[in-house]
């Protein structure tokens, strides 16, 4: 909702608090078939109609992968894919988490590929310090079986209430960063986006963190979270979502710089991605392209009237999105029949 709808909404539940996920329940699997015509070929959202909370996606070969927070699927769900549409959800890409993790609690989960393996960034409850930190895994495939590096976390930042929803960005001169935020909405603290520098290998924190922005625009409530960061034609796009994550409030919003560590300045259109029809709470966005260039918004949303983990699930959806000028807009989020992302070879 936007305007006067979307502001007298937001004020009369300004005092809920986003982020927290929990472990995500069991649901119905089957995806939403593409829809066949006579032209090019459409599909439908959602393309996985089942619980698959703060979605990832990567691109590796002519494969897909998509990765989701903790549920019935194990510690780290995953699915994969051909063209975008069509998923089959195969098992946990984690099933063995170090011994530092307290299970149960491992949340957003994203994968990129650095010096020839693939390193998985993810959050989890740290036995020591109690509050929910980013790790770091490795493994020799896309699908895994990751392996934990290191005895402890990669980022918590305790007195700022914790980090979650870590997520890679490798620039065009092939460095490595990641970002995050910090989990103050957890104890009544603000919440900020960060990014710091990541060693080659992806394993190791360098150089200094740089606070991006923090939480203060009205939709945005008391919690901004799930950093995506994505680089065109001189711009760096900074996706995040904002508003607490069980409610039809949660929606997506960005910000724009010309260097990586920014300034970066938000969109006076914000939030670009909210709730419409029957799609409530849109939100935990990646940025995917197809086998064309194009690119895809995929983000998890819940059906209207059955919010929250007790009422309903958060299924797998995919709009387009495009960048040009310093400017992002999406087309979602959409029930009706779309063409479909171009598939590859």
């Amino acid at each position: 909702m936007k305007g006067a709808v979307f502001l007298a909404a937001l004020l009369g539940t300004f005092g809920l608090l986003g982020g927290g996920r929990g472990p995500a329940p069991a649901s119905p699997a089957p995806a939403a078939p593409p829809v066949t015509s006579a032209g090019p070929p459409t599909f439908r959202n959602p393309v996985i109609d089942r619980n698959f909370p703060d979605p990832f996606l990567l691109k590796d070969g002519a494969s897909y992968y998509a990765y989701a927070t903790n549920g019935a699927g194990g510690n780290v769900p995953y699915a994969v894919s051909r063209d975008l549409v069509n998923w089959e959800v195969r098992g946990d890409a984690f099933p063995v988490l170090p011994a530092w993790v307290q299970p149960g609690l491992t949340w957003a989960p994203e994968v990129a590929r650095l010096r020839g393996q693939y390193v998985l960034y993810f959050t989890a409850r740290d036995r020591k310090s109690d509050r929910q930190c980013i790790g770091v895994a490795v493994a020799k495939s896309a699908v895994g079986p990751f392996q934990g590096v290191g005895t402890g976390p990669l980022v918590c930042q305790v007195s700022e209430g914790g980090s979650i929803d870590a997520s890679p960005f490798v620039d065009t001169d092939g460095k490595a960063y990641l970002l995050w935020k910090n989990d103050g909405n957890c104890c009544n603290l603000a919440t900020s986006l960060y990014l710091q520098p990541l060693s080659p290998d992806g394993l190791k924190l360098t150089g200094k963190a740089t606070s991006l922005f923090s939480n203060f625009a009205l939709w945005e409530g008391n919690v901004i979270e799930a950093p995506t960061l994505y680089k065109k034609s001189g711009y760096y796009y900074l996706l995040y979502s904002g508003g607490p994550f069980d409610s039809d409030l949660y929606a997506v919003g960005y910000a724009t710089a010309q260097r990586v560590t920014g300034p970066y300045r938000r969109a006076s259109e914000n939030p670009i991605l909210v709730s419409k029809g029957e799609v409530a709470g849109p939100g935990h966005q990646a940025v995917i392209t197809d086998a064309a260039g194009q690119t895809w918004l995929a983000y998890h949303a819940w059906t209207s009237g059955q919010i929250g983990d007790d009422k309903g699930y958060r299924s797998l959806r995919l709009d387009r999105i495009d960048f040009r000028n310093g400017r992002a807009t999406v087309s979602g989020p959409t029930l009706t029949p779309q063409r479909a992302p171009a598939a590859g070879p």
